[in-house]
């Protein structure tokens, strides 16, 4: 595996692979990867010729008072795990080789990057894209892999695609789970002993709120009240739990049956996301 730092060092990668009809795959990262990582890699192994994950903290995708500064940053143990997993190049860029300068163009998808995590985290969404737009740039892949676990960035990453006609396919690779169901995160490792035991109570929620409507429930309001007292009453802090449309994420009538469920909650500092699709019956 192939370690490189600079954007000129990459495409010059890139350029000698394209002649031989390589197809290129990516993954891009803020790095301290988990098991959720491997199984992206895994799947770029599966799709492609050549796989490049990138390890970069974005900094434009950071409020002010979040936890850039503290993001955990494994990069040795991070290399270790693509060498052994089939990573043919690691992208691993300074902010400065990212950032020469400050950037005066920006990247916002309407309505996708202001509601759910984008109304907690202003202007969060808006750094992502920019980010993932950049890279995109500098690798060129054929293909890109994202996790299905932040489901709303899923979404926001393949409408900037569509709308900047950018020739790369996207691959959502579904949520990779502990074995008591917590979605595997790398903010996972801020949890003290004891959220750690709360923590899949998320899911927990998740799961009995899909199993109400799978039963014929369509009183949301409700059913998403009773979980999120629930929720609170044992620790969490609830930003919001939501029964979407899964193709727009907004707020699902009684008539929509592609969904998927929202919820995004604070246990102590630390900050959860998840979610969980389900279909009705047509």
């Amino acid at each position: 595996m192939q370690t490189i730092t600079s954007i000129q060092a990459l495409r010059s990668c890139i350029r000698q692979w394209r002649p031989t009809g390589h197809s290129i795959a990516f993954v891009p990262t803020m790095g301290n990867l988990h098991a959720g990582h491997i199984q992206l890699l895994t799947t770029a192994r599966q799709k492609a010729d050549k796989v490049v994950v990138s390890i970069f903290v974005n900094p434009a995708q950071f409020g002010l008072n979040e936890d850039y500064a503290s993001y955990p940053r494994t990069e040795k143990q991070d290399q270790a795990i693509l060498q052994e997993y089939g990573a043919d190049v690691l992208f691993l860029p300074s902010e400065a080789e990212m950032y020469p300068q400050p950037p005066k163009t920006g990247i916002s998808v309407k309505e996708l990057s202001t509601m759910y995590c984008g109304a907690s985290r202003k202007g969060h969404f808006d750094g992502v894209a920019l980010v993932v737009c950049k890279l995109l740039n500098m690798v060129q892949p054929d293909l890109l892999l994202l996790g299905e676990k932040d489901f709303q960035q899923l979404l926001l990453i393949r409408r900037m695609i569509a709308d900047l006609n950018i020739p790369v396919e996207i691959h959502g690779v579904a949520t990779v789970r502990e074995a008591d169901g917590l979605a595997m995160s790398s903010r996972n490792s801020y949890l003290t002993p004891a959220q750690r035991i709360l923590a899949p109570k998320l899911f927990e929620a998740l799961c009995k709120v899909r199993d109400l409507i799978l039963s014929g429930n369509r009183d949301y309001d409700n059913i998403l009240k009773t979980q999120i007292n629930a929720l609170q009453q044992i620790g969490f802090s609830v930003d919001y739990f939501q029964v979407c449309n899964r193709t727009d994420l907004l707020p699902a009538s009684e008539d929509d049956n592609h969904l998927v469920l929202l919820i995004a909650a604070k246990l102590g500092a630390t900050r959860l996301i998840d979610n969980l699709a389900l279909q009705t019956n047509v």
